[in-house]
This record gives structure tokens, C-alpha cells and sequence, in this order.
């Protein structure tokens, strides 16, 4: 991972465009190509990203560093660097990932066993189907056969979404597995997480808990 203090304005140019005026930011640029920046606020979110896959280009113009991130959609992060305070790189090496509780767990257990749950004629192709960013919760088949990645969560944000993009871009470069299409499952599903996840073509499923247990009549909700 490199990290990078430096005082930059940012230019985001796709379906949307968005501009940051200059001040002191820190951006991250991970492994996976993926590039943040962020603020000395808002936790854990960025104030601008560029998801992988992607490529960052360094140049200069008129002797100012300026950053070119560019994703297949040909949408770019352009951040112009005026004056750099701090860059160094870390080798984190393999994460062991994150440990579920016992209710996501037993959610992936519980859906495993009832994929049905999620349509008529789905089957279970394995849980925890190994990629090399990590394990995809479940991998299976809906009734047309088509390969689908789900991915739970108690509570489902923005992160999970991304979570599960980067799953189908590995996954769908697997010839023996594409096309593979994303489900993203929780118990409660924040709305902004619904918006990204219908613009990366990925389904939301409403769980319930107590339904897949047997102890409700509830009905599953695919969105």
C-alpha cells in the first residue's frame, strides 16, 4: 500500500463530473490499483475513488505532478499534486480477512442450504469459493444456469458492494465460470448501497433471518 500527504485539487470526469479544490489530502493507493482520497473526516469514507480495475499514470504539467486514473469505462480521477508532504510504501502482505459474526456465519449457512430462497431451481455451487482477494460467501446457479456470486452481510453499505465488484471482475475472467452476475444479501440494505449496487448491475436480497430458519413464513425479497 502507498500512502500520500500531499496538498492536491481532484477532477473526476465520467458520468458525472466532481472537482475538490486544493488542500491537504491523504490518498491511498492499495494493491488491487485501486486510488482514494480522502479527508481528515468522514471515517472511513473517501471523498473520491477510482475502483479497480484501473491504471494510474504519473506525469507533469507545467511542472506540476498530476496523477491519471483511468478505469475501462474510460471515466478518469485526475488529481494535480502541488505539493507532496509525505509517500511511502508498505508490504501488508495476504489478509486473512474478516471473521464473520455468528449471524452472518449462520446466514451463509442457512442460505446455503436454501437457495431456493432465492428463486426456483438455484443450486449451490460452494460457500466460501476461494479468489485471490478472498472468499466469495456463496458461488451458485439460478435456473437458467447462469453463475452467481452472493455476497452477506448483516447490514448491508456501500462496502459490501464493492466488496462484491471486485469479486465479479476475478470471477468473470474465469471462462469456465462467466458470465457471473451478483447478488448482494442482508438483512437491512442502506439506500445508498441499493443505488450502487443497481448502477453495477448487481441484485439486492432482503433476508430474513428467522424465514430462512424455518420460524417465519417471510418470503425472501429479490430486488
Amino acid at each position: 500500500m502507498r500512502l500520500v500527504i500531499a496538498r492536491c485539487s481532484v477532477d473526476y470526469a465520467g458520468r458525472l463530473t466532481a472537482h475538490l479544490a486544493s488542500a491537504p489530502r491523504l490518498i491511498l493507493v492499495k494493491a488491487d490499483g485501486s486510488v482514494s482520497v480522502h479527508a481528515d473526516d468522514r471515517a472511513y469514507k473517501p471523498l473520491n475513488w477510482m475502483s479497480p480495475p484501473c491504471t494510474l499514470k504519473e506525469g507533469e504539467q507545467d511542472g506540476v505532478a498530476v496523477w491519471t486514473v483511468e478505469n475501462k469505462a474510460g471515466e478518469k480521477l485526475i488529481i494535480t499534486i502541488e505539493e507532496l508532504l509525505h509517500d511511502t510504501s508498505h508490504e501488508l502482505g495476504v489478509d486473512p480477512g474478516l471473521v464473520k459474526d455468528g449471524v452472518e456465519a449462520h446466514l451463509q449457512e442457512l442460505l446455503a442450504d436454501r437457495m431456493e430462497a432465492l428463486g426456483e431451481g438455484w443450486t449451490l455451487i460452494r460457500r466460501e469459493y476461494p479468489t485471490a482477494i478472498g472468499p466469495v460467501d456463496i458461488l451458485g446457479r439460478d435456473e437458467k444456469g447462469t453463475t452467481v456470486a452472493v455476497e452477506i452481510k448483516r447490514r448491508g453499505e456501500i462496502d459490501g458492494v464493492e466488496q462484491l465488484t471486485r469479486y465479479l471482475e476475478l470471477l468473470n475472467r474465469d471462462p469456465r465460470l462467466a458470465p457471473v452476475r451478483g447478488v448482494f444479501a442482508a438483512q437491512e440494505i442502506k439506500p445508498q448501497a441499493r443505488v450502487l449496487a443497481a448502477d453495477r448491475g448487481i441484485e439486492c436480497a432482503v433476508l430474513d433471518y428467522d424465514a430462512l430458519r424455518g420460524t417465519d413464513d417471510g418470503k425472501l425479497k429479490l430486488f
